[in-house]
């Protein structure tokens, strides 16, 4: 089933954005040139995303026009970086590269670009001391450059260039490359030369260029766990430089058996000396191959017993004496295609299990996992294998902090019904995302990432689930995480989403809200009020929590200062948010104000000019506001109602609960029902004490939920 779920906000601006470039991100420069506007600054995931997206675009959108100088827009790497971008196809031209020769480039992926030529191979030297996985896959022009000899000249002639070879250019000084894809390269680039300098490549892939002399492979016999040679024409000399690779994990020797007439030819022994001499494969690809002995066991043999992945139960012999299954066979188009008991694992959480201290495993492996646990996926997936799939990222996890396998672990995890697909690892997984968000660690993105879960984990969780988390040490290091941001004055998402997770986690959990109280929580709370005062989220999320702790009678007496009322009754004014930021301020004072004359340890402000300012402040939000709330109970506000020690307070309950049933009575007619509301509004019509407003605002509450048959309601959610 395809997945219904709408695009992200990410997708949406991105989209935007480069569909109105002059008008969002850019301007143009003499009409004609695209520069970034001067007060733009964007960090390498967006810059990343948008040259990608752009690509994207070029190719798969007809409405889409592409603009000249796009790529001038990361031509300074003060104000953009980037840092992963995949470029295809004749989109590409060398002025494009050479706009962003001075950014950063890690991974830079081109992909049949057939317009870049000889020019391109020297922006290429700019990337050098950063560049750690290249592919020119198909770049069948760049090893030439134009020449315009004497005598080539002719007047008839539409181009009367001649192209000529590069042979000089080698990789010396790429010292940190070790992903190269040259495939689908011309056969007459010096090969051997070209990748001399390169001392520790971990994978290679040569597709299509054909060697006669293979030797030059064993200067990585030590470094090279990938290697790729689909359509190379081999000979048992290749075979026997190959079996020199110790460390080699994937090794791809396919063809294509239309393209072209094949000499050699598969043997038994072969198959045997991958087997023998290379330890520690695990996936192998074979297709296309004639195998020119019988490798397999006999018909009889095979027919008999269940299908298996045992290599002792192989149908193909020389795979008997592996030591373990492989991930990855690759036999299409050959003999072998057919039999029953192939060595291979279907399931990447095998690989990531069985390979949990690998670190290339891992971070392909996760990275695999990301885009298989996608929604899209999720009808053919039972909860048994979703549940390995939970296991083998948490292993990820504990086992690497490097920063790849991090952010993809934990993007794998945002794929998952969150916290219900989680519950059985409720425990570990908090632990691993804690661990993660040390302040110290300089990946935003991974903050990012983990706050977000961590937020929804403690979302829609019981109460003994929140206390248990927070002492884990949850409240403490969301509350160091913003006291990072607020040294560096910084208010983004991950200082957003700390206070949401705290708003969270105090939720009905006394024991939590002690301890954002004992751990500099209010302090915290007026550094960030009066450092980003115009933050309009984070002022609702700090008041929602301080509306969790105001709940809790024991706590109260700590707020009752003449700084924090002061606050909180200015905040009535806010306009924040719709109402929310006043909205939960007027909550936090109810809970105060309900506590009587008597606790009031304040002389500045009196309680009766608070009083005033609460009731001016209901009075002036609009009883069909939509909200940005989720009550799951209604407890806390039901026990503002049976009073009259503070009939502003009764009020504020009261709205609410006119407010909720108004706007969303499928959702919050059955809770009042079900939590015991109806009996307790019945009464305040009763009170003597309750003002006119309070009891006819009562009426309107029972009355939306008498709309509500009983048969037709249920009470259980």
């Amino acid at each position: 089933m395809a997945s219904d779920t709408p695009e992200s906000l990410m997708a949406l601006c991105t989209d935007f954005c480069l569909r109105n470039l002059d008008g969002t991100l850019g301007y143009l420069l003499d009409k004609e040139t695209l520069r970034l506007h001067p007060d733009i600054f964007l960090p390498s995931e967006i810059c990343d995303r948008l040259v990608n997206e752009y690509v994207e675009l070029v190719n798969a959108a007809c409405n889409f026009e592409p603009h000249e100088s796009f790529f001038s827009l990361f031509s300074d790497p003060r104000s953009t970086r980037l840092t992963r971008i995949h470029l295809r196809e004749d989109l590409v031209q060398d002025q494009d590269l050479e706009a962003i020769r001075k950014q950063d480039l890690v991974e830079l992926y081109l992909t049949n670009c057939e317009k870049l030529s000889a020019k391109s191979l020297q922006t290429l030297r700019s990337f050098s001391h950063t560049l750690v996985s290249l592919s020119l896959f198909g770049c069948t022009n760049i090893f030439y450059e134009e020449e315009n000899p004497g005598g080539c000249e002719d007047e008839y002639l539409v181009n009367p260039t001649c192209q000529v070879l590069v042979k000089d250019f080698t990789f010396e000084g790429f010292s940190r490359l070790r992903f190269l894809n040259l495939g689908r390269m011309i056969d007459w680039v010096p090969v051997e030369s070209l990748l001399r300098p390169l001392n520790s490549l971990a994978a290679l892939d040569l597709s299509g260029i054909q060697t006669s002399d293979a030797a030059f492979l064993t200067q990585w016999k030590d470094s090279l766990v990938s290697l790729v040679l689909y359509n190379m024409d081999l000979s048992d000399d290749h075979i026997r430089v190959i079996v020199q690779l110790h460390k080699l994990r994937h090794l791809d020797i396919s063809r294509d058996r239309l393209s072209s007439y094949y000499k050699f030819k598969l043997t038994r022994e072969v198959l045997s000396l991958f087997v023998q001499k290379l330890g520690n494969l695990m996936s192998l690809d074979i297709s296309g191959h004639m195998i020119l002995e019988n490798c397999s066991i006999s018909k009889m043999e095979e027919e008999a017993g269940q299908t298996s992945i045992e290599p002792s139960k192989s149908s193909i012999i020389p795979f008997r004496a592996l030591k373990r299954p492989l991930q990855f066979l690759g036999l299409f188009e050959n003999s072998l295609c057919r039999l029953t008991h192939i060595p291979a694992y279907k399931l990447v959480i095998t690989a990531l299990k069985c390979h949990k201290y690998d670190r290339n495993i891992q971070v392909t492996g996760s990275a695999a996992l990301f885009y298989l646990t996608n929604s899209e996926y999720r009808s053919e997936q039972s909860v048994k294998l979703r549940r390995q799939v939970i296991q083998v990222v948490l292993n990820g996890m504990e086992s690497y902090q490097e920063v790849t396998v991090q952010r993809n672990c934990c993007l794998t995890l945002c794929n998952f019904s969150i916290p219900e697909e989680l519950e059985f690892q409720y425990r570990r997984v908090n632990e691993l995302l804690l661990s993660i968000l040390n302040p110290t660690r300089q990946d935003e993105s991974i903050q990012r990432i983990a706050v977000h879960l961590c937020n929804a984990l403690v979302c829609q969780v019981d109460n003994d689930h929140k206390e248990a988390v927070g002492k884990m040490g949850f409240v403490v290091t969301m509350l160091k995480l913003i006291q990072k941001k607020l040294l560096d004055k910084i208010c983004d998402q991950v200082m957003e989403f700390s206070w949401s997770a705290l708003w969270n986690i105090t939720d009905e959990t006394p024991d939590n809200c002690e301890m954002f109280l004992n751990f500099n929580g209010m302090k915290l709370f007026l550094d960030c009020l009066k450092e980003f005062p115009e933050k309009q989220e984070l002022h609702r999320n700090m008041l929602g929590l301080l509306g969790n702790v105001a709940e809790v009678k024991e706590l109260r007496p700590q707020l009752m200062t003449s700084q924090f009322i002061s606050v909180f009754s200015n905040l009535l004014e806010s306009k924040a948010d719709g109402i929310e930021v006043s909205y939960n301020a007027c909550g936090v004072l109810s809970h105060i104000m309900f506590d009587g004359p008597e606790a009031w340890g304040v002389c500045e402000p009196q309680r009766e000019e608070v009083e005033e300012r609460m009731w001016a402040a209901i009075q002036s939000w609009d009883i069909n506001s939509r909200r940005n709330i989720n009550y799951r109970s209604f407890e806390p506000i039901l026990r503002l109602l049976p009073q009259g020690i503070s009939p502003v307070s009764q009020h504020w309950a009261t709205w609410a609960l006119y407010n909720l049933v108004s706007v969303y009575p499928d959702k919050y007619c059955p809770l009042l029902i079900k939590e015991g509301g109806l009996p307790l509004l019945r009464d305040i019509i009763k009170m003597a004490t309750a003002r006119q407003e309070t009891k006819e605002m009562a009426r309107k509450v029972i009355e939306h939920c008498s709309n509500f048959k009983e048969e037709n309601m249920d009470t259980s959610r």
